[in-house]
């Protein structure tokens, strides 16, 4: 065999040793990215989703901070889906469009039970949307003049509530073992003779001019771009109208709504109301 023979046998041999080479490296590469792409294929397929009902941007705030911040760790996806009006999240988890709802208290759920003639079960309490007294003049409720007048809203729930808060503030009695919602017609005394007028619960705010005070949300008062003067308030102390997820009686031991209701008491969640919302919404775990 010549030597020129030999250079090109050697040149061949050179030649095909990298375009081999070459192939096993692009082949593993393929083989490296489709795995990567297989990994994230099976971890997308294994996170599970649940679609949640709001009526709310504070619920929708919340939720969103849970599946940006929580969810992940747990292979959740949280899905927000919001309605308009306080009827269609119920209807929704009735007819199984959404898994589960965030946006009503245990009263109005009951409320909704038997209007709806729906088994609604209520998991974690979460959050609570405080009511107080607001005034553009008086700074506690020790100036409360006689004769004073205060506005309320007139819907069952909200107007048993701001009525116990003015009892709670010593404003008013209430009788002893009054039914579930109370109304002017249980107050026993009202020793400053309150002029307690009741309207429409977004006409409320708006009647801070008119009167003495009014009873309403702190984050109500907030969104309303005025800042008056919080003579007394709910605590996280009182449950009773705290916010809580809410699913389909039979559905709340699945995975997903555990993981959810879970999450929704985390610290994190805490530290992120408390910072987020300065006291009008207070956690409640």
């Amino acid at each position: 065999m010549n030597i020129q023979h030999r250079k090109i046998n050697r040149r061949f041999f050179l030649t095909a040793l990298g375009s081999f080479s070459t192939s096993i490296f692009f082949a593993s590469c393929s083989q490296q990215k489709a795995q990567v792409t297989s990994n994230t294929a099976q971890a997308t397929a294994q996170k599970e989703v649940i679609q949640v009902g709001v009526t709310g941007i504070i619920s929708e705030d919340i939720l969103k901070f849970v599946n940006t911040k929580l969810a992940p760790q747990e292979g959740l996806e949280v899905k927000v889906v919001t309605f308009n009006d306080w009827i269609q999240p119920n209807t929704a988890l009735k007819d199984n469009l959404i898994d589960a709802n965030f946006f009503q208290h245990r009263p109005f759920m009951n409320n909704a039970v038997k209007e709806l003639k729906i088994n609604l079960v209520p998991l974690n309490l979460v959050s609570l949307s405080t009511l107080g007294l607001f005034s553009k003049n008086l700074k506690s409720v020790n100036e409360v003049p006689q004769n004073a007048t205060v506005t309320i809203a007139n819907d069952v729930i909200n107007n048993d509530r701001g009525l116990r808060l003015l009892a709670s503030n010593g404003l008013i009695k209430l009788k002893e073992n009054t039914k579930e919602f109370v109304t002017q017609r249980d107050i026993a005394d009202n020793p400053k003779n309150l002029q307690i007028k009741e309207v429409e619960g977004v006409q409320v705010v708006r009647a801070i001019n008119d009167v003495d005070f009014i009873v309403s949300s702190a984050q109500t008062v907030a969104l309303a771009g005025i800042t008056p003067q919080s003579m007394g308030q709910e605590t996280a102390k009182d449950t009773k109208y705290a916010l809580a997820l809410v699913t389909l009686q039979g559905r709340e031991k699945e995975s997903k709504i555990q993981k959810l209701n879970k999450l929704l008491n985390d610290p994190q969640v805490r530290d992120f109301i408390n910072k987020q919302y300065q006291g009008r919404i207070v956690p409640v775990f």
